[in-house]
């Protein structure tokens, strides 16, 4: 059992990789026109900079949640970071599109490491009193993380260009190890000698390629095809994954865990409709209004900076008042702030921007810590891994589902072009029916957290 140091020690070094993360996935959206301008990149294919590291990190979080499991989620952690570090510098270096593409897949994998064994580490540690509060900090940092990232991003993009945001994350990322190495001993194997599904974690990912390549494709017949496939590969992963000895998701979580099952489906609507926000956001303000990318990081600024205030004080109270009810009241507001969004247009006035923002961080910051909470404290300390590992996956393919539905909307409206003031009428529609459509998901959201029942 670790003392109060060790807790805290391992509190700190978690933290610091959550906020690694999310760090670079808010100051890269800041930088895309930058990027897109450098490489002469249309809007398609710069939307596959975010998205190729978030199908990466979703195609990897479940598999390495398991491995995590079986061999040890301290030692899953580590390499993870190491991986990410590395990817980092490669990515600096790119000199085309689509190799700063591969690149961020290759970041995304380590990414995937981290993210899936990071609130395992937690978990592990802290017990059920202290988890929310742990959680709640841990979240804390993650939107830290995001309240930097548009400032820090924009300010290194316009003073030192778009690569000094991957450079920046090289110091963060060996630090880490370092203290990886040297402070937390030990390490947590709750599956330890049982077997890893090769056969159910391919047809995971290929079910997860298929799905997301097609949905960019839409509405070509191989975008539909490909989905298709999808679908029949998922049927045939939850197949498989009944019968199997050793599965890489265990489906028993699922069927017979009510808290688990729609705090992980709250989890897919609420990133769903909302991980391509500051995407959107990031483009409308430098395009449409003329932001300098410092000027709009600071604006992006006001959405975070508020969840990142309220995430500590929501985890705790989700450890006195039950997840469903903090979680569902915060999913309605983030309905609410994306509902109002879809009115926007180039005459928009700035204050009421951020107070649609500021809305939604507090949404955001309701929703999060809680959520986590929920699905953390519904499971085994075997399946810390595991769970862990399938909340990071909804996050991640809420993600991935939120900047396919934006890839669609362009590909319908504006087609593989650079967004240039010829395309900015039609870049306004294609957002304003985004969020209108986010806005929806979300209120789905609300019933499914609803749905949850109690944990206490």
């Amino acid at each position: 059992m670790y003392n109060t140091t060790n807790k805290i020690v391992a509190l700190a070094i978690t933290t610091q990789a959550s906020f690694l993360m999310t760090f670079m996935s808010s100051s890269i959206s800041i930088a895309l026109p930058s990027i897109g301008k450098e490489f002469e990149t249309n809007a398609i294919l710069l939307s596959w900079i975010v998205t190729s590291y978030l199908l990466a990190t979703a195609i990897c979080l479940v598999p390495f949640g398991r491995i995590a499991d079986i061999v040890g989620i301290k030692k899953i952690f580590t390499y993870g970071i190491f991986i990410y570090t590395i990817s980092s510098l490669l990515s600096a270096v790119s000199t085309s599109a689509v190799m700063l593409i591969f690149f961020r897949v290759l970041q995304g994998i380590g990414g995937a490491m981290t993210i899936s064994t990071s609130i395992a580490i937690l978990s592990s540690i802290f017990p059920t009193g202290e988890k929310g509060k742990a959680l709640g900090i841990n979240a804390a940092a993650i939107y830290f993380g995001l309240t930097l990232g548009p400032f820090l991003g924009g300010l290194l993009t316009e003073h030192f260009g778009w690569r000094s945001i991957f450079i920046a994350n090289i110091p963060l990322g060996l630090i880490t190890i370092v203290f990886t190495f040297w402070k937390i001993k030990g390490d947590w194997s709750g599956a330890k000698g049982e077997k890893f599904d090769f056969i159910g974690s391919a047809i995971y990912s290929l079910l997860l390629i298929s799905l997301m390549y097609g949905f960019s494709l839409l509405p070509s017949i191989l975008g539909a095809g490909l989905i298709l496939v999808g679908v029949l590969g998922f049927l045939a992963f939850v197949k498989w994954e009944t019968k199997s000895e050793s599965p890489v998701l265990n489906i028993g979580l699922f069927r017979n865990n009510r808290v688990f099952t729609f705090s992980n489906f709250a989890t897919l609507a609420n990133y769903s409709a909302t991980y391509a926000v500051v995407f959107l956001l990031s483009l409308y303000l430098q395009y449409i209004k003329g932001f300098s990318p410092q000027n709009a990081g600071l604006i992006l600024v006001s959405k975070p900076i508020i969840q990142a205030a309220l995430s500590p004080f929501t985890g705790r109270l989700s450890d006195k008042i039950e997840p469903q009810k903090v979680a569902s009241v915060g999913m309605a507001l983030t309905s609410v702030a994306l509902f109002l969004f879809s009115f926007l247009n180039k005459n928009t006035a700035l204050a009421l921007i951020i107070a649609c923002l500021i809305l939604l961080g507090f949404g955001l910051g309701l929703f999060a810590s809680p959520n986590t909470n929920a699905v953390m404290s519904s499971v085994k300390p075997r399946f810390y891994g595991v769970a862990s590992a399938t909340l990071s996956t909804m996050r991640a393919t809420g993600g991935v589902l939120s900047m396919g539905i934006t890839t669609l909307l362009f590909a319908i409206y504006m087609g593989r072009v650079e967004i240039t003031p010829e395309y900015y009428p039609l870049f306004l529609t294609s957002a304003r029916i985004a969020f209108a459509i986010f806005a929806t998901l979300c209120l789905g959201g609300i019933f499914a957290s609803l749905a949850r029942g109690k944990i206490q």
